[in-house]
């Protein structure tokens, strides 16, 4: 397989936006420890509380929960600004209202790079199919750094923000990038295991043994970014 492309770097604020807690701790928040490190500001965006995560949760009591774990987690890896909206977990749909959420919170934070999870159909190629949560945010999420570009829509969401210089998409099965995370893994499992609620969940199986996954994940991928010796890969694309 072809080498992969360091991620471009040249940002001071980043906005993570994803569907549900845990979706960035799967593979990204290596990326988020590395840029918080380095003195970067980061906010994530949650644009479910994961409230129909847990099957032996109901959904009044687990909300708060995975809130709770998705705080801990983002602090884990150096990250104080945490949001979240209130779609539904399970049902969120690509529509103008969730674009509109996030465009706003653009706006808000005004970002050069906006991070978000894997929004194509599969996370292979083609076996394995994406959850359609992750679809729907993810396509809202490219098309609302337009929107917040776009001074004419959505008013009242604040100025217009056109900084937005890139757009990545971690755990893509397309990702031509990647950030090397080679001194940040303790932390990127630390992020993940505050899930401990969803991955007691989970039960049995590989993805409920956060250093383990992790790990050989960035292995497999550092073993394509020259200089790595681990590292997370994004599909990465230009507004």
């Amino acid at each position: 397989m072809a080498d992969l492309l360091p991620l471009p770097e040249t940002f001071d604020r980043a906005l993570v936006v994803v569907a549900h807690p845990d979706d960035m701790e799967y593979g990204g928040s290596g990326a988020v420890a590395r840029w918080t490190a380095q003195g970067r500001e980061v906010a994530y965006l949650l644009v479910t509380r994961g409230e129909a995560g847990i099957d032996g949760l109901d959904p009044a009591e687990c909300g708060p929960v995975r809130e709770a774990e998705q705080r801990a987690a983002c602090a884990a890896v150096g990250v104080t600004a945490c949001e979240f909206l209130d779609h539904p977990d399970g049902l969120v749909e690509y529509s103008v209202a969730l674009r509109r959420d996030i465009a706003a919170a653009i706006r808000r934070h005004r970002p050069q790079l906006v991070v978000t999870g894997n929004f194509r159909e599969f996370w292979d190629a083609g076996e394995s199919p994406n959850h359609a949560d992750h679809v729907a945010v993810g396509r809202a999420t490219v098309d609302a750094v337009r929107d917040a570009a776009n001074r004419w829509l959505f008013p009242g969401t604040g100025p217009a923000w056109d900084g937005v210089t890139g757009i990545a998409a971690a755990a893509s099965p397309v990702s031509r990038h990647a950030v090397d995370i080679s001194g940040h893994l303790d932390a990127a499992v630390a992020s993940l295991s505050a899930h401990r609620a969803y991955l007691d969940g989970l039960g049995a199986g590989p993805m409920t043994d956060p250093a383990t996954f992790l790990r050989e994940a960035a292995g497999a991928t550092a073993a394509r970014l020259p200089g790595a010796t681990a590292a997370t890969p994004f599909e990465y694309l230009r507004p």
